[in-house]
């Protein structure tokens, strides 16, 4: 062999070692390729919580810029975002199809305690990832038992007992009234509530209500309600029902100290349709920043949203803070996904949120997004707020760890 003939040998050799070198950083499983990542979503877009439809389109507005802009690490993102309309039922064929069928990489931000209960064990047995489910129920957080769900806001026991705390801080003497939504998703809130309490909880409570999601309105649960003299009023419902609730306490003139659950607290979703006047001094726990309040309306952070919302949701309601947990969602997988580079692999994207330790710019001050290996509950910390009648006005300190 020829000196040249060597020496062009030898190149070649070098290119192919490149070349196996770079196929091999490359991993992938169903739904991810060198082009393009596929993720699935399912959301209420009917039914009686079809108000939580707005999150799943500012879901997938949000990757719409994404790719606009690029994509991520040069792929684009695919999402197919289904309809359950808030029925397990429906869940759990939505999710074969986008598991099975369309073979997604990972499903993103289901919606809803009851349609995530329904898949849970399917999402873990096929061991693809159940990944930010926009749910507070407190089972999200069990990567021991069921390491390929995690979950994204805070967990509903943790809220409950920051209601719980005001309440024997401000109103030891407190009788307290309770709706709440006959499911696993009202449940979780009523057991953080009751443990929140304590001992005294059980003297403080006098009646506890539930309605049905297929109820056509809780107008007789709030009239049953006021008939118990409770002067605190605990509103563990989604947005149709919340708006019904404070509608008719102004109906038939009930003013307890109102405390309303973070998932029905949006001013364009619930409070609006309730009627603004109707809703004032209603106390809440937040994370994320609500785009009816003035002091978040200034800055980099608020005008990277106004133009991401005018440019790719402008069909939507500015004024749903919805949006903005959708917004912040995506910003959370989309971090996840970067993180992941060339290896996407189901494992190593659950590897990936289980190593975050970020802020994101629609968060509060003082709310980040942490997990560990045996931390699947990414954001941990809220603030109380009350509705003056405009907005949100936050007060009193940051809660969580």
């Amino acid at each position: 062999m020829s000196l040249k003939s060597f020496s062009l040998a030898l190149a070649g050799l070098a290119s192919l070692a490149i070349t196996s070198s770079a196929l091999a950083q490359k991993k992938y499983d169903p739904g991810a390729s060198d082009k393009e990542i596929l993720i699935g979503g399912i959301s209420p877009y009917s039914g009686p919580a079809s108000a939580y439809g707005t999150i799943g389109k500012s879901i997938a507005a949000y990757f719409e810029m994404v790719n606009a802009e690029g994509g991520i690490n040069g792929r684009k993102i695919k999402f197919i975002s289904l309809d359950d309309g808030y029925n397990p039922a429906k869940t759990v064929e939505q999710t074969r199809k986008l598991v099975e069928q369309e073979e997604v990489l990972l499903l993103f931000n289901t919606l809803g305690t009851p349609p995530n209960t329904a898949i849970h064990k399917y999402m873990n047995d096929k061991k693809v990832p159940q990944m930010f489910v926009a749910t507070g129920a407190t089972k999200w957080g069990d990567p021991k038992n069921f390491p390929w769900t995690i979950g994204w806001q805070p967990s509903y026991q943790s809220e409950a007992k920051i209601f719980a705390a005001h309440i024997l801080e401000t109103k030891p003497n407190a009788k307290i009234a309770v709706l709440f939504q006959n499911d696993d998703y009202g449940k979780d809130y009523l057991k953080g509530f009751e443990d929140g309490l304590g001992d005294k909880g059980k003297s403080m409570i006098v009646s506890k209500v539930s309605y049905e999601v297929t109820d056509p309105t809780v107008d007789s649960q709030i009239v049953t309600l006021k008939g118990t003299g409770a002067d605190v009023f605990f509103n563990i419902t989604t947005p149709k029902f919340a708006a019904q609730a404070i509608k008719k306490m102004a109906e038939i003139g009930w003013k307890p100290t109102h405390y309303l659950n973070n998932v029905s607290a949006s001013v364009g979703s619930v409070l609006t349709p309730a009627g603004l006047d109707n809703s004032k001094d209603i106390i809440t726990a937040q994370y994320i920043k609500d785009p009816t309040d003035p002091q978040f309306q200034k800055g980099k952070e608020w005008d990277d949203y106004v133009a991401w919302f005018k440019k790719y949701n402008s069909a939507a309601n500015i004024n749903d803070a919805f949006n903005v947990y959708g917004y912040t969602a995506a910003q959370g997988l989309v971090q996840v996904l970067k993180q992941a580079g060339d290896n996407l692999t189901r494992e190593n994207v659950m590897k990936q949120a289980a190593s975050l330790n970020i802020t994101l710019p629609m968060l509060l001050p003082g709310v980040n997004v942490k997990t560990a290996a045996d931390d699947f509950f990414p954001i941990e910390r809220q603030q109380l707020s009350r509705f003056d009648g405009k907005t949100w006005v936050l007060f009193g300190k940051v809660y969580g760890p």
